[in-house]
């Protein structure tokens, strides 16, 4: 039994049977098609990059910041069984910024595809504790994923998928309200070319996530925290490929896809999780009363096969206590797939203010001065639902 399993408690099968009905439909259209991935280093671009490689694609070109994580990809999957991945003649990796003078000189070589995926993101809540990470976060989940639609238009893509979050729906920190603000660019873009999104759950041990912390600290010898009032639902990085897969080649224009998971059992509590984890590497969690604690006992207890944890309700910026997929003024699908919902419009779209925020972004930029409150107001009326609370405290004051 996998980590993911053992710690989530169920199978990463959860569009098994989507896939067994959809899968030559979306054989035929990968293999008579060109893609480009825009942030495919990460751990759902890779996930994305072999649902599509699996699949022969008449070329599959890949773009990232990171080129380590370029070259990991490359290692990871001409050193696979699969064999259709060593077929492929058109595969190849770009490590390149998307805002930069090579990568449009790229677009102007490379301007035949048939799909761009965007899985650029800045994905962090703590990512909000400054002004200047703060603008960098609205410029590559927004300005970005602005940029890459009007590319897409430009070449006739026959569709752009742009990944969201699901905590887009009704947002209380800045990362959802700027996946909230790219949903609202997109649907701004639709008259022009066909776009369509996923709004995620967490996806299990992606890099950056809690549970790839929780396997950091054990690697560490460190303790475990985690919150015992935030509930969240959990995807395989596998499942996240095959969620964006589905959505960008059989979504309908406008559509934003979303996995069906059933919040009496399937939202469930990161302290929960943490044990679950902390158990299924052989250890019996213990609690401690403080961070201090838990830092000065892990190898007093690691030694007699327990390992330290610390759990308390949350008091930092942007942490809601529970997710969720859609809100009660959109308008939902869930016949169309057995394990997939599908937010079919979106309620209450104004696009002058796409373009006020996008104005008054570049012109703070231009200006080179702006403040994190400037940020949190212009997103706040970009955004009506957005309710933003600020309680002093950042996630990176603590363990």
């Amino acid at each position: 039994m996998t980590d993911f399993c053992r710690t989530i408690e169920r199978s990463p099968l959860l569009f098994h049977q989507d896939l067994s009905c959809c899968n030559s439909d979306l054989t035929e259209i990968i293999q008579g098609s060109r893609f480009l991935i825009v942030g495919g280093a990460g751990s759902i671009g890779q996930a994305v990059v072999k649902q599509l490689l699996q699949r022969k694609p008449l070329a599959l070109h890949v773009i990232d910041l990171s080129e380590n994580n370029l070259a990991e990809l490359v290692r990871d999957i001409r050193s696979s069984n699969v064999k259709t991945v060593h077929e492929s003649k058109e595969f190849r990796t770009f490590a390149l910024d998307v805002n930069s003078d090579e990568f449009d000189y790229f677009i102007e070589v490379h301007n035949n595809y048939d799909y761009i995926f965007n899985l650029a993101a800045l994905k962090h809540v703590r990512s909000e504790k400054d002004p200047y990470t703060l603008m960098r976060m609205l410029q590559v989940n927004v300005l970005l994923a602005g940029k890459l639609a009007k590319i897409a238009a430009a070449m006739g893509v026959r569709k752009y998928f742009s990944v969201s979050s699901d905590k887009a729906s009704n947002p209380v920190n800045i990362m959802g309200a700027s996946k909230r603000i790219m949903e609202m660019m997109l649907y701004k873009q639709k008259d022009r070319v066909s776009v369509v999104s996923a709004r995620f759950a967490n996806v299990a041990f992606s890099d950056g996530s809690l549970l790839h912390s929780f396997k950091m600290r054990i690697e560490k010898c460190q303790p475990i925290v985690a919150p015992t009032d935030i509930k969240r639902y959990f995807i395989s990085d596998e499942e996240a490929g095959q969620l964006c897969v589905i959505a960008a080649l059989l979504g309908e224009n406008g559509d934003i896809f979303f996995p069906k998971l059933d919040s009496s059992t399937k939202l469930v509590a990161l302290s929960k999780i943490a044990c679950n984890y902390v158990q299924s590497q052989g250890y019996i969690p213990m609690m401690c009363d403080s961070e201090e604690e838990a830092r000065s006992r892990v190898k007093e207890l690691s030694d007699v096969g327990k390992w330290p944890c610390f759990f308390s309700k949350t008091d930092t910026t942007g942490e809601k206590p529970f997710e969720e997929f859609y809100d009660i003024e959109e308008q939902i699908d869930q016949e169309r797939f057995s394990a997939i919902g599908i937010v079919k419009n979106f309620p209450n779209f104004d696009a002058s203010r796409i373009d006020k925020f996008e104005s008054s972004i570049l012109e703070l930029i231009n200006h080179r001065t702006w403040t994190k409150e400037q940020l949190v107001n212009l997103v706040s009326a970009t955004v009506p639902q957005f309710r933003h609370m600020e309680l002093g405290k950042s996630l990176d004051e603590k363990m």
